[in-house]
């Protein structure tokens, strides 16, 4: 393990590669390869803090080439217990607009053939997923959105696309007709994977567009890179304020149950070279 711990964790979106000023850059392998980038690991009010891009420092990483394995077991090599996951997002209501944040309690996951578990055999770890996200980690980010007075959803399903294409206009009228709310490409199967190493995690998603011809929205036209950047860009401060409220308030000891998550089964790393 790098002679460097963390209590916290937050992973880094798109748009979003850099988060404390003062930090100190630690180069973490895993059994699954190397993470995204450096974890930089810092002090926010009193806590130490792990920051990592999923994408990588550039955005060098589409979202289904992420390692998000590596992702998740650096930031646990490190000590961190409990991750935030700031996310963008594009929005499936008129009432959910740009700028807001949702902070989701569910998951549907539409992605194939990233791999999505450390228990890949022998034998067979199932790990109950019915509550993919933290309720100690939501209520803490949602008391934090509101002290920080950026709009914020309490729950909310995001509905995960495998990408890096948008959706077609017929999928974002199948994700509406659904009832779920938003849509994203990253947060299966990192959510899952953090489940399997029992570690809370929770999501704040950052709305930076209307999904492909929301109703009820005039000029809801198709999703764009450059829009989804750029907005996120132009807001990612907003983000940052509401991170810096937060992770000095979540609880230094665990009432949940998201440690349960694994059954007790410890990860068996594949040998060496096989990841």
């Amino acid at each position: 393990m790098p002679p460097v711990d963390a209590e916290l964790g937050v992973f880094g979106g798109s748009g979003f590669y850099a988060f404390l000023d003062e930090v100190e850059e630690v180069a973490v392998d895993t059994p699954w390869g190397p993470p995204a980038a450096p974890v930089a690991v810092g002090e926010v009010g009193g806590r130490r803090v792990a920051f990592l891009p999923r994408h990588g420092r550039r955005h060098e990483l589409p979202p289904h080439k992420v390692n998000y394995r590596a992702n998740v077991w650096a930031l646990r090599s490190l000590g961190v217990r409990r991750i935030l996951a700031p996310c963008a997002c594009g929005s499936l209501r008129a009432d959910v607009h740009p700028g807001d944040v949702v902070v989701c309690d569910q998951l549907v996951d539409r992605t194939w053939g990233r791999p999505d578990t450390y228990f890949d055999g022998p034998g067979a770890n199932h790990v109950a997923f019915a509550d993919p996200y933290c309720p100690e980690l939501r209520a803490v980010a949602l008391a934090a959105a509101h002290d920080t007075g950026m709009p914020a959803h309490d729950g909310g399903t995001v509905v995960v696309v495998q990408g890096p294409r948008f959706s077609t206009r017929a999928e974002s009228r199948w994700f509406r007709s659904s009832g779920w709310d938003v849509v994203n490409m990253t947060q299966h199967p990192e959510a899952v994977l953090a489940r399997e190493l029992g570690l809370c995690y929770a999501t704040l998603a950052l709305v930076t567009d209307y999904d492909t011809g929301v109703e009820g929205v005039e000029g809801a036209g198709p999703v764009s890179q450059a829009e989804v950047f750029t907005f996120f860009e132009e807001n990612v401060h907003r983000l940052r304020d509401l991170l810096l409220r937060a992770l000095p308030e979540v609880p230094a000891e665990r009432s949940c149950a998201c440690a349960e998550g694994a059954n007790g089964v410890e990860p068996v790393p594949p040998a060496e070279g096989a990841g």
